[in-house]
């Protein structure tokens, strides 16, 4: 298990390396050819090349105390590197640390900044298995919320934050969204608590397209730079 863990983050650190070789050739490309990249050519291009600004510190007691692993990439599988995550200290960028690896189970959304314990990121226990960094956004921020599923019923566009999302939806439930333009965190409570979930761009036809098991929804917000 400790081996499958160890080559597996082998491999996401080796996937972004020749990534990257690919990104620098995109970018020798004439301005022409750049311009007809599609978003998420674009977004790969942004993910790669700022990928050394991103930094995060993994402590596996409190207070930033006993065994430490530095990470500077994503990683499908942290298990080899520590038993337990107590304490987390971000140097750099915007991170989602995820409860199981591949990205699975409850979701934390971490900026730069010190969190000596898990109530610090909201977390439910010691475990953080898997994580990724979040890409620099250059633009505007949209995103459309549904009262029903497959995009069905009331709908309402969002550009910004939202604290409640039943004083300006009516609706305690989001079961479906599309993300056009950003970064965005669903939380389960209002003013940002409880359960998190990461959206980028794309469509969400159900709760389940954003690891959710319901469609309670209390809050949302934009992800900015927090460097």
């Amino acid at each position: 298990m400790d081996f499958s863990a160890r080559f597996q983050c082998m491999k996401d650190k080796e996937a972004l390396t020749a990534q990257s070789a690919v990104i620098a050739s995109c970018l020798r490309l004439q301005e022409n050819h750049r311009a007809s990249l599609s978003y998420w050519e674009r977004e790969n291009i942004m993910l790669c090349l700022e990928s050394d600004t991103f930094h995060i510190f993994f402590y596996e007691d409190r207070n930033f105390q006993g065994r430490c692993y530095d990470c500077s990439t994503e990683c499908s599988d942290l298990s080899f590197y520590f038993n337990r995550c107590n304490s987390i200290r971000v140097e750099n960028g915007n991170w989602i640390l995820y409860e199981h690896p591949s990205y699975r189970g409850h979701q934390y959304y971490l900026w730069k900044g010190e969190y000596p314990d898990f109530q610090r990121w909201m977390g439910f226990n010691d475990y953080i298995k898997s994580c990724r960094f979040i890409p620099h956004h250059h633009g505007q921020y949209k995103m459309r919320i549904y009262e029903k599923g497959d995009f069905q019923g009331k709908m309402m566009e969002f550009l910004d934050d939202c604290p409640n999302t039943y004083d300006r939806f009516l609706f305690r439930d989001i079961h479906s969204c599309n993300v056009s333009d950003g970064h965005w965190m669903f939380y389960e409570e209002p003013n940002y608590r409880g359960r998190q979930y990461y959206l980028r761009p794309g469509e969400y036809r159900r709760f389940s397209d954003w690891g959710a098991s319901n469609a309670r929804i209390g809050s949302f917000r934009r992800i900015h730079d927090m460097f």
